[in-house]
């Protein structure tokens, strides 16, 4: 005789009610993520479980299930079908004999062997076959069977979503950069932990070669109390912060370096040197685009300008957009799709940001802006969740799925993009277009491995307009 449970509740069976030869089954396949989640529930990170390379030269070829995965299982059907709430276990043997693989399809099956009615224990023959029929567990339990009838609602799990780490997440940002050469780098007024740690880990990474501008007894006496080795970088000594930015941007203008790199000092403090008539303009407006990795949206997202302009014209706008374009092709993103936001999805001549929006498109239309699919106004929902736009009976190809997201003005732009990274994990990479050369430009408060991310944007750049000439 076998047992179905219903959706709602969970439910015993107790001493009495079970008979010698009764049985209950479950079956379960096994996930990718099942194997992630139990590795991080056990901290077994045995590599025959976690990393497929070793794995594979295994003497199983692949990434194989903990063996105590099915004995979970077995687990499963004992205290929540068979005999179900109420039951102790005892004692458990197992013998495994095949390996589980990822797609493998386990069928538990518990059978009650033996009574105590002296003290209520069973004894119970546990049995996990695959989808061909073998075996792969076997063994035998002992419970305190519940001598009182439960009925219970299931219980309501909070959700559980895997993610990768952000180490991972770090590594690709630096992959953006594989395969691509060193570069030289300016780094101006490097003189806080960070800055210098950032320019010396993209160094050890292989990004760039560093010319550390700035007062060198700082930046030398800061690296021995790190421990950090300045060994592959050329010093080019200055007296303070403000020379360090001069200095660097002329570095720069004479080519003499391909890129640079903010270290302690405020932004426009840099900014104003690459600004002025002999600085770094080009024909463009200059703008910032952060380029962020989401764990719970399924692309990079691209945010601008949330650093550099405060409150753009639709003149302005224009560059913004597509500068920011132009940096997706180079990150092989062949048609970005651009979402204008503000408030609202409707033109509303009282809301700069929507007439913007809607001029912009119709300059893409015209070819006035090139190498994307424009879209907006849109509001953000609307931008980053097809369900969001659907609701609105918005049809568009952009909407839902944005590469890129253009701000109406500096404070919703910076301020979005602080809320991803501290609120929802986002990693972070931030860079100057616009320029004659890259600008890695991020915050005073952000890690060695951001500002090393955002060296790997500055790398392709660069090397994307060494093509170009």
């Amino acid at each position: 005789m076998n047992h179905i449970r219903t959706n709602e509740f969970i439910e015993n069976r107790t001493y009495d009610e079970i008979a010698v030869g009764e049985t209950a089954t479950l079956v379960r396949t096994l996930r990718p993520e099942d194997i992630q989640m139990f590795a991080i529930m056990s901290g077994d990170i045995n590599p025959a479980h976690v990393d497929p390379e070793y794995a594979n030269s295994s003497m199983f070829h692949e990434v194989i299930a903990h063996g105590m995965w099915g004995g979970a299982l077995i687990s499963t059907v004992l205290g929540t079908q068979f005999p179900g709430p109420g039951t102790i276990y005892i004692d458990q043997t197992l013998h495994f004999s095949r390996p589980v693989r990822v797609g493998d399809m386990l069928t538990v099956k518990v059978t009650c062997q033996r009574k105590f009615d002296h003290n209520h224990h069973m004894i119970l023959d546990c049995i996990c076959t695959n989808q061909d029929g073998h075996k792969v567990i076997a063994g035998t339990a002992e419970v305190l069977a519940p001598a009182e009838k439960i009925k219970r609602h299931k219980a309501d799990l909070p959700e559980f979503r895997l993610a990768e780490s952000r180490e991972q997440r770090y590594q690709h940002l630096l992959d953006l950069s594989k395969g691509l050469s060193a570069i030289p780098m300016a780094v101006a007024h490097p003189v806080d932990a960070e800055s210098l740690k950032g320019a010396l880990l993209a160094r050890d990474e292989g990004l760039i070669h560093p010319f550390l501008v700035g007062p060198e007894d700082r930046i030398r006496a800061l690296a021995a109390q790190q421990g950090l080795s300045l060994e592959g970088c050329r010093m080019v000594n200055v007296p303070h912060f403000r020379a360090a930015a001069e200095t660097a941007v002329g570095l720069a203008r004479s080519k003499k370096v391909e890129a640079l790199m903010k270290g302690a000092l405020h932004t426009d403090e840099l900014m104003v040197e690459v600004v002025d008539k002999d600085g770094l303009r080009t024909g463009r407006r200059i703008s910032h685009v952060f380029l962020m990795d989401v764990p719970t949206y399924p692309r990079p997202l691209m945010i601008t300008d949330a650093a550099v302009n405060v409150d753009p014209s639709l003149e302005d706008k224009v560059d913004i957009v597509q500068n920011a374009i132009d940096l997706a092709h180079m990150l092989k993103i062949p048609q970005p799709k651009v979402a204008l936001l503000a408030a609202v999805e409707t033109v509303n001549p009282k809301m700069r940001a929507t007439v913007d929006a809607a001029a912009l498109c119709k300059m893409a239309d015209r070819g006035q802006i090139t190498g994307a699919l424009l879209d907006g106004p849109l509001a953000y929902d609307n931008a980053v969740s097809m369900l969001a736009a659907r609701s609105k009976g918005i049809n568009s190809a952009v909407a839902g799925q944005a590469d890129i997201l253009v701000v109406p003005e500096i404070e919703s732009g910076n301020m979005l993009a602080k809320q991803l990274e501290y609120l929802a994990d986002a990693l972070a990479a931030g860079i100057v277009l616009g320029a004659q050369v890259p600008i890695v430009l991020t915050s005073r408060a952000d890690s060695a491995e951001t500002r090393a991310a955002s060296t790997a944007i500055a790398v392709v750049m660069a090397h994307a307009r060494r093509q170009a000439k």
